[in-house]
C-alpha cells in the first residue's frame, strides 16, 4: 500500500509522547482523507516501520521526534522535523507543510528543517540537533537506569548493609541484587555517551563514544562527563570522516575498521582524559550544590524542581530534572529523585481531581480522561496530563506548576527517600515515609486540580452564557429580519483574504477598512476602525478556538459586506478562550438597518456554534473554500 504522507515520532522515554503524536497525527490526516503512515521509535522498539517502497511514493515526510530516527533515509523527500510535541498539538499545520509543498527538501548531509523561513529555522536547526542528540542518549540510558536502580532499590529492603559480606546484616540474595543493579548503573555514563555519539556520526561515533563513556565513569566526571564525551565524540568522528573523504571507495572498509575506530580513539579518547579533572569538579560541585538545597532550604529546592517538572510534562526541562535525579541516584543520593518523582506523578492526577471537581464542566471523553490519569499518574507517566494542558496552556500548566512545586517541597521537609528512578506507587515498598509521600502527593494533586476544575467551571460558564446569547439573538432576528440576500452581494472572493500578515488588532481592521474601501463598500476607513475599537471597548468580539465576529453599524458604509481575513499569525484579541486569533469575520452594516445587523450577526453566531464548521474554517487555505462554505451555511 502506498501512503500519501508518512511520519515517524520518537520521545525520550518512547512512553507516552511517541503514541500520543502518532495519534494527533492519524486523526488530523483521517479528518481530511489523507493516508497517512507513521512509525513510532518507543521503549519497546521501532514498530510499523516504513519500508523504502513507502518512502518512496510518499509526498513527504513528518519527523515529530526528540531523538534519532534515522533521517538519512529519507534524503531527496520533502521532509518537516519538529519537536514530538508538535506532533500533538499542531497535527494539521504539519500536514499542510507537506501538503502545500512548503517543507524542504531534505539533501544528504543536511539537517532536515522545520517549514517555515530559512534563516531563522537554519540556527533552530543547530540546536534541534544538538538537542535531539542528547535526548538520543538519554532514551537509551533511561531503561539502564531504571532496572539498575530498582535492583539495588529492592536489596535494600533486606537491610541497608545487606549487601556488605561483612556486615551482620548480610544477605547472599541481596548481595547479587545489588552488584547487578549496581553494573547497570554503571553503565549510565558510557550508554548516555556512546549514544549522543551515534546520534551524530552513526556507528562509528557508537564504538568510540562507548570506550569515551568508559573513560568518563572511570574518572568519575559523572554524567556531564558522559554529555561533553558523546558530542565531543560525535564531532570528532565527523571530522576524521571529513579527513578521511579522498581516500579511494575501496578503502571504505578500512576506514570503518581501523581508521575511525585507532584515531577515533586516539584523539577522543585523549581528550576526554586531559577534561576529566575540571569535568570531575563541576560534576561534584553541581551535586554537593543540590544536596545542599535539601537541609538548608527545601522550600527553593521544592519550587525549582515543581516548576520543572510540571513546565513542558516530559519535555527538556521535565528530562533535566529527570537526569539529575538519576545521576544523583548513582551516588547514593535518593532525596532529590524523591521530590521529582512526586512532582513528576502530580500532574496527571491533578487532572484527575480536576474531573471530579467539575465533572459537568467537561464532556464525558474528558471525564473519562481524568479518570484513566487517575492509574497514569500513579505509574509516574506525567504525559498524561498534556492533553488537558494543551486546550488552555496558559492557565492549565501555571496550575499544575503550582501542585508539582507543593508536592516536592513536603517531600523535601518530610526527607521521604525514593531510590527507584520509576514507577511511581508500585515502589512504595522501598520508599522511606511511603504515607508522608503520597500526602506530599495527594496534597499538591488537590490543589492542582481544584484551581484547574474552578477555571474550567467558569469556562463552561462563559461558554452558557454565550449560547444563550446567540439563541435570544436568534430568536429575536426571527421575528424581525430580512430575507437573506443572495451571498454574492455580501461577499466575494475579494472580499476574502488568506495568509494577511498583521501584529495587532488595530492593524487588522485598518486592512479590513482599506479593502472596504478599495472595494466601494465604504467612505471613510478612519471612521470603519473606529466603529471597530468603539464595539471593542463595549465587550470583546473575539470568541473561541481562534475566531473573531468584530462589526460595525456607520453611515460610512454605503452596503452590508461580510469580510473575512485568515491570519498568517496570530492575534492578542482578549478572546473569551484567551488564545490569539486567526479568523477574523467582520460585519460592515450600513446605519439605520439595524434588523440587518442583528440578522448577519446571529447567522454567523449559529455558524459558529458547530464544531465541524469551526474545523472547515480553519482547515480552508483559499478564499474559494471559505466562500462555498459561507455560501452553504448562510444560505441554509
Amino acid at each position: 500500500m502506498t501512503y500519501r504522507i508518512i511520519a515517524a515520532t520518537g520521545c525520550p522515554t518512547g512512553i507516552a509522547h511517541t503514541f500520543m503524536a502518532k495519534e494527533a497525527l492519524e486523526e488530523a490526516a483521517r479528518k481530511r482523507g489523507i493516508s497517512i503512515k507513521v512509525e513510532t521509535h518507543g521503549q519497546d522498539g521501532v514498530q510499523d516501520t516504513l519500508t523504502q517502497a513507502e518512502i518512496d511514493a510518499a509526498d513527504g515526510v513528518i519527523i515529530a521526534a526528540d531523538k534519532d530516527v534515522n533521517r538519512d533515509r529519507f534524503i531527496g523527500k520533502r521532509v518537516v522535523n519538529v519537536a514530538v510535541s508538535k506532533g500533538i498539538k499542531e497535527p494539521d499545520k504539519l500536514l499542510d507543510a507537506i501538503i502545500n509543498q512548503t517543507a524542504p527538501i531534505y539533501k544528504d548531509g543536511q539537517r532536515a528543517a522545520s517549514a517555515g523561513s530559512s534563516e531563522p529555522q537554519q540556527k533552530e536547526s543547530v540546536i534541534r540537533s544538538i538537542y535531539v542528540s542528547l535526548m538520543n542518549g538519554v532514551s537509551h540510558m533511561l531503561p539502564i537506569v531504571v532496572a539498575g536502580g530498582v535492583m539495588i532499590a529492592i536489596s535494600l529492603m533486606f537491610g541497608i548493609h545487606s549487601a556488605d559480606p561483612e556486615s551482620s546484616q548480610y544477605n547472599e540474595f541481596a548481595y547479587y541484587m545489588n552488584t547487578i543493579g549496581g553494573i547497570a548503573m554503571n553503565l549510565m555514563v558510557p550508554v548516555l555517551c556512546a549514544y549522543i555519539a551515534e546520534s551524530i556520526a552513526k556507528r562509528p561515533g557508537l564504538i568510540i563514544g562507548f570506550i569515551v563513556g568508559m573513560i568518563a565513569f572511570t574518572n568519575g566526571t559523572g554524567f556531564l562527563g558522559g554529555i561533553i564525551g558523546g558530542f565531543m565524540t560525535g564531532y570528532i568522528i565527523l571530522g576524521l570522516g571529513y579527513l578521511f573523504k579522498a581516500l579511494p571507495k575501496q578503502l571504505d572498509g578500512l576506514k570503518s575498521i581501523f581508521l575511525f575506530p585507532v584515531f577515533g580513539i586516539f584523539i577522543a579518547g585523549f581528550a576526554m582524559w586531559f577534561i576529566s579533572a575540571p569535568m570531575g569538579w563541576i560534576n561534584q560541585a553541581m551535586m554537593d550544590f543540590l544536596a545542599s538545597f535539601q537541609n538548608s532550604n527545601p522550600i527553593v529546592l521544592g519550587l525549582i524542581v515543581g516548576i520543572m517538572c510540571a513546565f513542558d510534562m516530559g519535555g527538556p526541562v521535565n528530562k533535566a530534572a529527570y537526569v539529575t535525579g538519576t545521576a544523583l541516584l548513582s551516588d547514593g543520593n535518593y532525596f532529590f529523585m524523591a521530590g521529582v518523582s512526586a512532582a513528576c506523578i502530580v500532574p496527571p492526577i491533578a487532572t484527575g481531581f480536576a474531573t471530579l471537581f467539575a465533572g459537568k464542566a467537561y464532556s464525558t471523553s474528558e471525564r473519562s480522561a481524568g479518570l484513566v490519569n487517575f492509574l497514569l499518574g500513579s505509574t509516574h507517566i506525567t504525559e498524561g496530563a498534556i492533553p488537558f494542558a494543551a486546550k488552555k496552556p496558559l492557565k492549565v500548566i501555571p496550575f499544575l506548576m503550582i501542585g508539582s512545586s507543593i508536592a516536592a517541597i513536603l517531600t523535601y521537609v518530610f526527607k521521604v527517600q525514593v531510590p527507584a528512578p520509576h514507577g511511581g506507587f508500585i515502589v512504595l515498598p522501598i520508599v522511606t515515609h511511603p504515607f508522608l509521600w503520597i500526602l506530599a502527593i495527594l496534597a499538591g494533586a488537590v490543589v492542582s486540580g481544584f484551581l484547574i476544575g474552578m477555571d474550567q467551571k467558569r469556562t463552561a460558564a462563559k461558554n452558557k452564557v454565550k449560547e444563550t446569547t446567540i439563541a435570544e439573538t436568534a430568536a429575536v432576528t426571527e421575528k424581525t429580519a430580512l430575507p437573506v440576500q443572495d451571498i454574492s452581494q455580501i461577499m466575494s472572493l475579494d472580499t476574502i483574504k488568506v495568509d494577511v500578515k498583521a501584529a495587532t488588532q488595530i492593524e487588522v481592521f485598518q486592512q479590513i477598512a482599506e479593502t472596504a474601501k478599495q472595494h466601494g463598500i465604504i467612505t471613510d476607513p478612519g471612521a470603519i476602525v473606529d466603529g471597530f475599537l468603539q464595539r471593542e471597548k463595549a465587550s470583546t468580539t473575539g470568541m473561541e478556538q481562534g475566531i473573531a465576529i468584530p462589526h460595525t453599524e456607520r453611515s460610512e458604509v454605503l452596503k452590508p459586506a461580510i469580510i473575512i481575513f485568515k491570519l498568517a499569525d496570530g492575534v492578542e484579541w482578549k478572546a473569551l478562550d484567551g488564545q490569539p486569533i486567526r479568523i477574523v469575520i467582520s460585519m460592515l452594516i450600513p446605519a439605520g438597518t439595524a434588523s440587518n445587523h442583528l440578522y448577519y450577526l446571529s447567522e454567523v453566531s449559529k455558524m459558529l456554534v458547530h464544531q465541524e464548521t469551526i474545523d472547515q474554517l480553519h482547515h480552508a487555505t483559499n478564499s474559494e473554500d471559505i466562500l462555498a462554505l459561507f455560501s452553504t451555511k448562510l444560505s441554509a
